[in-house]
C-alpha cells in the first residue's frame, strides 16, 4: 500500500526545526508540500509590495506577569532534527514536468503591482538560506550578544543591517526556537557558569508577550471590541492621516522615517515608536487603528498580534500607561542623527541645509533656505502641527482619561498621575518630552454599557493588569457600591460619586485634583469592599 503525505507550509517555511514536516515524511512513501498564495490578496488585502516581494484561560497582560510565567515552564524543547536527505530515506516528492507552469510563484506584475520606478530590494529576499546565513553573522558579535549590549543609536543603526532577522522569523524562515538555543549556547560559552539573564532573550519574548495577549481575542486590533484597549475618543483626519504615511508631515526626522518605510519596508523600532507616538497620543490624537494598518501594509516584518500589540503599547492604549514620557519629533531625531546624514538620505530636498537647522528648517533664515534651495512652505511642507501647543493638550487629554479611570478604587485601575506636566519644549535625558515621574498601574478597561440598563452584559473587566470574567462583575458592583462611587455613560466616559459622596481632594487653591495612590494588586485594593457581601 502507498502512503502518500502532504505537508501544508503556513508561516514554519523551513527545513529546519520544523517537526510537521518531520512527522509527514514518517512512514511516507510520497510528500507533496503546499503554500497557498491567493493572488486576490495582492489586490484586496492590505500587503504592500516589498512583503510580496519577500516572498480557555486568560493571558497576562503585563509584561512582568507575562515573565513570571514563564520561570514556571518546563525547559523549552529543542528544536526538531532538520529534514535532510538522510531524513527524507524513502519518501519521494513528485513533481510533473509543467508544475511550476501550474504551481509556480506569480511575478509581481502578475500579482497587479505597478513596479514602474521601483528601486533594489535592500532585503535580499526570503528564504532559508538566508535566514541562517543572517543568524550566523547575528552570533558572530559574540561579546556584545553574550553582555546584551544595546548598540549605540547613530544614523547608521537606522539603516537596515546585514545581521537583521525580524522579517525571516516572522515569515518562519528561521525558527524562533533554534534562534533561542543559539543564543543560549553563545552565552554559556562566553559567561562560562553565569545564570542566563531573560533580558538576553528580550526581543523573542516581547513576540511572544504578544501572541500570548492577543489568544482567545479576535479583537485585539480593534479599540472598540478589544477587552484590553482603553476607550480614547481618538480625532478623526483623513488629511492628517495621509501625509503621516505619505511623509509629509513638516517634520524631517518623521517624514524621513515614513518615506524608507514606504521606500525598504522596514525601520528601527525606536523610529517605529516615534511615528507612532507621533501619530497617537504625542501629536496628531489619530487612533492607533489607523497607524497599525499603514504598518501592515508597508513592512515587511509585519505580524498581527505583535502589530496591534505594540500600537496599542505606543499610544498607551493598553500595556503601557505613562503617557507623560513622549518622543520630541525634533529633539529625539537631533540626539540619534545631529548631522542630519539621516534625513538628507531619505530627504535629498533638505540636504542643502546644514546641521543647525536641517532638523527644523523652518526656523532657517530665508536666506539660508534659499541657499539651500528649499523654501519651506514652498519645497518642503511646514509643519502641519504646533509641536509644543499640541503636545502639551494631548498630554493633558491623556492625563484626564486615566484621572477618570482612576476615580474606580473598586476596579483596579488607579493610576499615579503627574500633578504637573513641564512645558512641552523641555526635554528629559531619555528623550523624552517629559520625565517620566511615576509607573501607572492601570490596565485597560473596555466595553460600553450603564449600570443602570437592565440585563446589560459587560465584557471582561481589566483589573491591575489582568482580565476578570464577565461572571465577576456583580461583586465589582456591589464593591463599587461599598466604595462610594457608581457607573454611567458609555466607556467611562462619565465617573461621579454616588450617595456616598467619595470625592477626590482638591488642592488648597482650588486647582487639580490629587490622585491617590493604589496598590497595583486587587485583592489589596477590593477585597475590603467584599468583606461581608
Amino acid at each position: 500500500m502507498v502512503i502518500n503525505s502532504i505537508h501544508w507550509f503556513r508561516k514554519g517555511l523551513r527545513l529546519h526545526d520544523n517537526p510537521s514536516l518531520g512527522a509527514s515524511l514518517l512512514g511516507a512513501d510520497t510528500v507533496r508540500c503546499v503554500y497557498i498564495l491567493d493572488p486576490w490578496f495582492a489586490g484586496s488585502s492590505n500587503v504592500g509590495i516589498h512583503r510580496w516581494r519577500f516572498s480557555r484561560g486568560q493571558s497576562p497582560l503585563t509584561y512582568k506577569r507575562f515573565q513570571t510565567l514563564i520561570g514556571r515552564m518546563d525547559s523549552v524543547e529543542v528544536p526538531a532534527e532538520s529534514v535532510g536527505a538522510d531524513v527524507m530515506g524513502k519518501c519521494r516528492t513528485p513533481m510533473s514536468e509543467d508544475h511550476d507552469g501550474k504551481f509556480g510563484v506569480p511575478s509581481l506584475e502578475e500579482l497587479g503591482f505597478d513596479t514602474e520606478g521601483l528601486s533594489s530590494a535592500v532585503w535580499p529576499g526570503g528564504g532559508e538560506t538566508e535566514a541562517l546565513a543572517r543568524l550566523e553573522r547575528h552570533l558572530e558579535r559574540k561579546a556584545s550578544v553574550a553582555n546584551f549590549e544595546r548598540p549605540r543609536m547613530n544614523a547608521n543603526s537606522l539603516l537596515a543591517s546585514p545581521t537583521g532577522l525580524s522579517p525571516y522569523l516572522r515569515f518562519g524562515c528561521l525558527s524562533c526556537r533554534l534562534f533561542y538555543f543559539k543564543l543560549t549556547d553563545l552565552y554559556r560559552k562566553v559567561k562560562k557558569n553565569s545564570p542566563l539573564p531573560l533580558s538576553l532573550y528580550g526581543q523573542l519574548l516581547w513576540r511572544e508577550f504578544y501572541y500570548t495577549a492577543a489568544t482567545n481575542n479576535p479583537c485585539f486590533d480593534k479599540m472598540e471590541s478589544s477587552p484590553v484597549c482603553v476607550q480614547i475618543p481618538w480625532d478623526r483626519n483623513p488629511e492628517a492621516l495621509a501625509k503621516w504615511a505619505e511623509g509629509r508631515n513638516g517634520f524631517p526626522w518623521i517624514d524621513a522615517i515614513m518615506t524608507q518605510l514606504r521606500l525598504e519596508g522596514w525601520i528601527h523600532h525606536l523610529a517605529r515608536h516615534a511615528v507612532a507616538c507621533f501619530l497617537t497620543r504625542g501629536d496628531l490624537w489619530i487612533g492607533w487603528e489607523e497607524g497599525m494598518k499603514v504598518y501592515e501594509e508597508l513592512l515587511l516584518d509585519a505580524d498581527w498580534s505583535v502589530n496591534a500589540g505594540s500600537w496599542m503599547w505606543l499610544s498607551c492604549s493598553s500595556f503601557f500607561q505613562q503617557f507623560f514620557h513622549c518622543y520630541c519629533p525634533v529633539g529625539f531625531g537631533r540626539r540619534t542623527d545631529p548631522n542630519g546624514d539621516y534625513i538628507r538620505r531619505y530627504l535629498p530636498i533638505l540636504s542643502g541645509f546644514p546641521a543647525k537647522y536641517i532638523h527644523e528648517p523652518w526656523s532657517a533664515p530665508e536666506s539660508v533656505q534659499a541657499a539651500a534651495s528649499c523654501v519651506i512652505g514652498v519645497h518642503y511642507p511646514q509643519p502641519m502641527v504646533n509641536q509644543a501647543g499640541g503636545s502639551r493638550l494631548n498630554i493633558e487629554r491623556m492625563k484626564q482619561i486615566y484621572q477618570q479611570l482612576s476615580c474606580c478604587r473598586g476596579f483596579g485601575l488607579l493610576v499615579s498621575v503627574p500633578t504637573t506636566c513641564h512645558g512641552a519644549g523641555k526635554t528629559s535625558s531619555d528623550g523624552a518630552g517629559f520625565p517620566v515621574e511615576a509607573t501607572l498601574c492601570a490596565a485597560a478597561l473596555s466595553g460600553r454599557w450603564n449600570t443602570t440598563r437592565s440585563g446589560s452584559s459587560p465584557p471582561p473587566i481589566a483589573s491591575g493588569g489582568e482580565l476578570v470574567s464577565p461572571d465577576s462583575f456583580t461583586l465589582y458592583m456591589k464593591a463599587s457600591k461599598r466604595c462610594g462611587l457608581r457607573l454611567t455613560g458609555p466607556g467611562l466616559h462619565r465617573i461621579s460619586p454616588s450617595v456616598g459622596k467619595r470625592r477626590s481632594e482638591d488642592s488648597a487653591d482650588g486647582k487639580s485634583s490629587k490622585v491617590q495612590r493604589r496598590s497595583a494588586h486587587w485583592e489589596e485594593r477590593v477585597q475590603p469592599a467584599l468583606n461581608g457581601l
